[in-house]
């Protein structure tokens, strides 16, 4: 175990309790600048010349080194200052995943401000508790995407945006909002031209943006994301400097990355897994960050082929995509090294990786990972855990009802605490967020073993409970996902008069694909323990499948269809 012992400071085994203690942040290796605009810099310096992105559609390739992306981001925190921007104010970007976002992602941080992500899935009601939640005083967006017109959008939600100019636009509904800048399109009312705009910061010079970044320290605020609610409108989290620069820089290292990185996603950059994992992946080892605005799979492969991506981050749903793309025959994925839960890109007959994804546990909450061991580690190390707790975290295992510590072995609800956890939920005090020792209980089940590793169980609020058992459906789903032709899956718990709850699985095949339930159980049957088996794989229709803006599934609302699919059946 001396892999283990190198990074836990203290183990369940020395006391028997289930609480973990990693070992500090300090001895980590590679964690360099600690705040966002510092992280830029030292990038910068390390790989200026170097390409640090490329935008690469409708026949047109747009390509950034890390000293361009310094420049542009540094003329973006001008225009900030020129509008009179105060420290710790935050900016909201409604954008895809193009160069603008990361210039004005890096340039908030660089004039001492807080990044706002708004996600471009939002619908009216959605984006409007977006804007007033955060507070946001200004805000970039991208005019248009796809059939979404945002600058109409916004002045429906504030007619006062069409009736003003920039200078005199006040808001009654959104009253900390002042400044509105959109990229693409014609300015008209109070919404600022993007180019416009940014020629207005020429005058603030260099010095002054330097100040600003000198002021901010690892702990100030850094960014707000939201989560995707599936009951609920979003909540909103912030996150301090240092949270967003650890995880780039520790990213390489445990995915074993040590050459420059290709890295692409078709995920908005408004989530924070995507923000960190293919930021830090990209940038941290002198690779580039590949843009793709939204996904689409066709796109997606000829971006993939033509930029030479090594690494791919989505999810198995997407994969699912590229295979049933009328393109994906002719492609060309020869350059791909690293594909999270990729088995099904990995069969395609040019991709030769064979890397596997080190299992790691994270939440929004914590800006991404907060337990791993890494690529080096081998299955014995990891015995079929989701790793330790990474270096400055501390890790308990609690009773759900009671709140105290549960002995080593012991099932329970997992808590975490470390230098990437959020600052708070907007609007929430910290008493509402943390318990008393300031750990985030995650609602997550789990336990750990004598030598601190974290084996996850589920979502506490989404566990089956058949036959006595218990089953996490993220383990099915994973599995099921994987199968040729679906498209996206969700377990769920039907009531069963002799078994409390009977394991159920709902899928939706890609166009045309034919599923064999059966074929698809025997499937599992060799990789799950029999409780946990589906007794049914019902085969449903895109439309009757329950998901939110960013494809996340409703497993209340899946419940209730399996229940009506198995009603229908037995009638």
């Amino acid at each position: 175990m001396s892999v283990l012992s190198d990074l836990v400071r203290e183990a369940p085994g020395d006391s028997g309790l289930s609480r973990v203690v990693a070992i500090p942040l300090a001895e980590e290796p590679g964690i360099g600048a600690r705040t966002i605009g510092g992280y830029l810099r030292e990038v910068t310096e390390r790989f200026g010349p170097a390409e640090a992105l490329v935008f690469n559609e409708g026949g047109e390739r747009l390509s950034w080194t890390y000293d361009a992306l310094w420049d542009e981001a540094r003329t973006t925190a001008r225009a900030l200052l020129a509008q009179g921007m105060e420290p710790g104010a935050r900016i909201g970007i409604l954008m895809t995943n193009r160069p603008e976002f990361l210039s004005a992602f890096f340039g908030i941080a660089l004039a001492g401000g807080v990044a706002v992500a708004l996600s471009t899935f939002s619908t009216p009601e959605e984006l409007a508790h977006l804007i007033s939640a955060s507070e946001i005083r200004t805000l970039l967006l991208e005019a248009r995407v796809l059939k979404t017109d945002f600058v109409a959008m916004l002045e429906d939600l504030e007619p006062a945006l069409a009736a003003t100019s920039p200078e005199t636009f006040a808001s009654a509904r959104f009253p900390a909002l002042r400044t509105l800048v959109a990229l693409g399109g014609a300015p008209r009312g109070a919404i600022r031209d993007w180019a416009a705009w940014r020629a207005g910061g020429k005058g603030v010079c260099a010095g002054d943006v330097d100040a600003r970044l000198a002021q901010v320290t690892p702990e100030d605020p850094g960014g707000i994301f939201f989560s995707s609610g599936t009951t609920s409108l979003p909540k909103g989290i912030a996150h301090s400097q240092q949270a967003f620069a650890i995880q780039w820089w520790r990213w390489p290292r445990l995915f074993g990355m040590t050459e420059p990185v290709r890295a692409w996603t078709g995920n908005g950059f408004f989530w924070s897994g995507n923000i960190s994992m293919v930021v830090g992946t990209g940038l941290s080892t002198g690779g580039c960050v590949v843009l793709q605005r939204y996904f689409d799979a066709d796109e997606a492969l000829r971006v993939i082929a033509a930029e030479k991506v090594t690494f791919a981050n989505g999810r198995p749903h997407q994969w699912a995509r590229l295979q049933a793309s009328p393109n994906w025959g002719g492609a060309d994925l020869s350059s791909l090294r690293h594909v999270p839960r990729g088995e099904l890109v990995y069969a395609h007959p040019t991709c030769t990786a064979d890397w596997e994804v080190p299992q790691t546990f994270g939440t929004t909450e914590t800006m991404s990972l907060c337990t791993s061991i890494g690529h080096h580690a081998s299955e014995e190390d990891y015995a079929g855990s989701y790793g330790v707790p990474l270096p400055g975290n501390e890790l308990k295992i609690v009773d759900p009802e009671t709140r105290e510590v549960v002995p080593v072995g012991a099932h329970g609800e997992m808590c975490i605490k470390g230098p990437t956890l959020m600052s708070g939920y907007l609007g929430k005090r910290p008493e509402d967020c943390f318990d008393a020792q300031g750990f985030y209980c995650t609602g997550d089940g789990g336990r750990v073993d004598a030598q601190g590793r974290f084996f996850w169980e589920g979502r506490l609020t989404a566990m089956i409970k058949t036959g006595g058992a218990n089953v996490a459906p993220e383990e099915i789903d994973e599995l099921v996902a994987n199968w040729p032709g679906v498209k996206r899956a969700q377990t769920v718990g039907v009531a069963d008069p002799l078994l409390g709850e009977r394991v159920v699985t709902c899928l939706v095949p890609i166009a045309g694909a034919v599923i064999d339930e059966d074929a698809l159980i025997t499937h599992l049957k060799a990789r799950l323990a029999s409780f946990k088996v589906p007794r049914q794989v019902l085969v449903c229709r895109e439309e009757d499948f329950a998901i939110t803006g960013n494809e996340k599934v409703k497993p209340a609302a899946i419940r209730t269809l399996a229940e009506r699919l198995l009603a229908q059946g037995a009638a």
